[in-house]
């Protein structure tokens, strides 16, 4: 018998509605709505995320879940229903701690402080964004509070919020194991006395070709705009309001390539994700991503490790070359490559180079902490930010909006999601290599334009599964081995010695 596991599943799926209908509203303020929809679309928002938490956290939906676990008390460990009554009662469980007051709350709280956020950027003044910043932390502080397993700091509950089962103690780890490596090649880099030329990059390349050739490269990877968009807004993002609709979004400036293009790559890899996960299991957590951690291997995957390898560009750069002949045709598709992997030591996150991106995430990762604790004040950001960088990276940002005002996830609320970007290159490595040796010469498929094998086996091993296993333990059957940092390492490594001889 599976009525009570059946009811189960239909109001997962109740709730998966409502928050599908929040997703439509975010992104179309992010992406269409006017300026002055603002402070209605803050109620609007406010209104929907309370109506899901009420859903989630009624006492029919307990009661419906606890009968559903006692039904299905003898399934294997391994099954279906065995996944998703765990997910189900941790997602309960956490809810029911959380009063809706300040679910609400926060919800609106961050839809004025996007706003705030998209201001204090255009002007190039924090002050303007450092008092929502300020209230956002005050409401992050009460649902950590309302969280916290006995001993557990409050950064961790939100870790755990996007990476289940991550902590801060073992982020410092990886961390550790990180920034020498990092510092020191990024040190030898730059004493190598080799630079790669990277002016052609910031030629004129005309937006309306950049929109259709990242089109064209997100169709060639496998990106299906039968079930998505791509649009623009001030950060690029990707969102899934549900089966068959994924949207992406990127942004365009007409003397840099690889923003956009590589914008577009990053987000499509997030969709690809999203539209691998199965359509049956639509609203249960089967057919949800295991964790961000893992959202980011998929869109560091496609972004990196595909879209800056030299087989690919020998397959798209002609085509490139047509979109831009200009900018474009005079240039050697090797001094292109080269120019797309230079390393170089830089202010923008998304601009990173791979070598230097994860000392990003460090900056990042230590001033949330410090913000959490109390330890540092909106206010101070700023030149505690600049410090940070010069600290990691030996330089200072110009303004602020190339500072602590780049990035677009505070104003939402989402603090300790930064640590997934790390996890991401550490599992999108780890993968590549898995799936090097199960499909044999991948360059020569990249060459020839074929993506489809790589997409459908990150699709077995990866996509289909949903929340089935812990995020660590997929990599691991993915992979065989336990999620580690030397594949990424490696890589860097080789990638430094192709283009510096380090």
């Amino acid at each position: 018998m599976t009525a009570r596991y059946d009811r189960l599943l239909g109001a997962l799926r109740e709730v998966a509605l409502v928050n599908s209908v929040l997703a439509v509203v975010d992104w179309d303020e992010q992406v269409m709505m006017p300026p002055g929809g603002a402070e209605h679309r803050a109620e609007q928002k406010a209104w929907l995320a309370r109506t899901a938490h009420a859903r989630q956290t009624a006492a029919e939906f307990g009661d419906t879940l606890t009968e559903a676990e006692h039904e299905q008390a003898d399934a294997a460990d391994g099954s279906e229903e065995r996944a998703v009554l765990r997910q189900a009662r941790r997602a309960y469980d956490r809810a029911v701690k959380l009063p809706g007051s300040l679910v609400e709350e926060l919800t609106r709280t961050t839809a004025h402080a996007h706003h705030a956020w998209v201001d204090a950027r255009k002007a190039n003044d924090p002050s303007r964004f450092a008092p929502w910043l300020t209230k956002i932390i005050a409401l992050k502080q009460q649902q950590a509070s309302c969280l916290a397993a006995p001993g557990q700091s409050a950064y961790d509950v939100l870790i755990d919020e996007f990476e289940p089962g991550e902590t801060t103690a073992h982020l410092n780890e990886i961390f550790g194991a990180l920034r020498t490596p990092l510092v020191d090649l990024v040190g030898r880099v730059m004493s190598s006395g080799r630079t790669v030329p990277a002016a052609m990059l910031a030629r004129d390349f005309a937006v309306d070709a950049q929109e259709a050739l990242g089109r064209e490269a997100a169709k060639t990877l496998g990106y299906d705009f039968e079930r998505g968009r791509l649009d623009v807004s001030v950060h690029p993002f990707s969102t899934s309001l549900g089966p068959g609709d994924s949207r992406i979004t990127t942004r365009y400036h007409a003397n840099r390539f690889s923003d956009a293009f590589f914008g577009v790559l990053h987000e499509t890899g997030h969709a690809l994700y999203e539209q691998g996960l199965p359509a049956a299991r639509y609203g249960t957590p089967l057919g949800e991503a295991v964790s961000l951690g893992l959202h980011e291997s998929q869109s560091r995957f496609w972004e990196n490790l595909v879209g800056r390898s030299r087989s690919f560009w020998r397959f798209f750069y002609p085509k490139a070359q047509r979109a831009f002949p200009a900018a474009l045709g005079d240039v050697r598709e090797d001094d292109f490559v080269a120019a797309i992997n230079g390393i170089r030591p830089s202010e923008i996150r998304v601009e990173a180079d791979e070598a230097t991106y994860n000392l990003h995430i460090l900056l990042r990762f230590e001033l949330e902490q410090a913000l959490m604790t109390g330890a540092l004040k909106a206010d101070d950001v700023p030149a505690a930010w600049s410090d940070a960088l010069h600290g990691l990276l030996g330089i200072r940002p110009d303004t602020d909006d190339r500072g602590c005002l780049q990035d677009v996830h505070w104003s939402g609320g989402a603090l300790g999601y930064f640590p997934t970007y790390t996890l991401g290159n550490i599992f999108s490595a780890q993968l590549f290599e898995a799936a090097q040796r199960d499909l044999g010469d991948l360059d020569a498929a990249f060459e020839r334009g074929e993506f489809s094998p790589l997409r459908e086996w990150l699709r077995t091993h990866v996509h289909q599964h949903g929340q089935r296993y812990l995020p660590r333990d997929l990599v691991t059957r993915a992979t065989g081995v336990a999620p580690s940092v030397e594949p990424l390492l490696a890589h860097l490594r080789r990638k430094a010695h192709e283009y510096y001889g380090v």
